[in-house]
């Protein structure tokens, strides 16, 4: 009975992907500060092995990155079996015409685009996540 309820408490994990400073910071602050649990990469292959060790409750995927593009990563996700079911949130300053259909046609889940909304972005989240869990 009470590892039921420390699971139910448990927050959501969230693997943040994103190689500029302070982008980490901004979105690490911001949803540590809503109850959420965070993993960070600043490369594409560090954060294939993190998901693919922690499994995270969702990705947000930069699509810039130093070693392979989120796109990519992202690709690889969704062809393992083991990360496939991790959505993944296109987080990307690539707010170009057809840009959206990229992430998408690359597996990822939804698409927000720089700079961020906070508000939008906290409901993307959520939607996804159902809400960070109350303590």
């Amino acid at each position: 009975m009470l590892g039921d309820e420390s699971a139910r408490s448990a927050p959501k994990r969230i693997l943040i992907v994103e190689d500029n400073d302070l982008n980490m910071r901004l979105l690490n602050d911001v949803l540590e500060a809503h109850g959420y649990a965070i993993l960070k990469a600043s490369h594409g292959e560090v954060a294939l092995d993190l998901a693919r060790r922690c499994h995270p409750d969702l990705i947000l995927m930069d699509i810039q990155l130093p070693d392979i593009s989120g796109l990519e990563a992202t690709r690889r996700l969704k062809h393992d079996a083991a990360t496939r079911d991790i959505p993944v949130i296109a987080v990307t300053a690539f707010a170009m015409s057809g840009d959206e259909r990229r992430t998408r046609d690359s597996g990822c889940d939804a698409y927000i685009a720089k700079p961020i909304m906070l508000r939008e972005f906290l409901a993307m989240v959520e939607k996804f996540l159902g809400g960070p869990v109350e303590c």
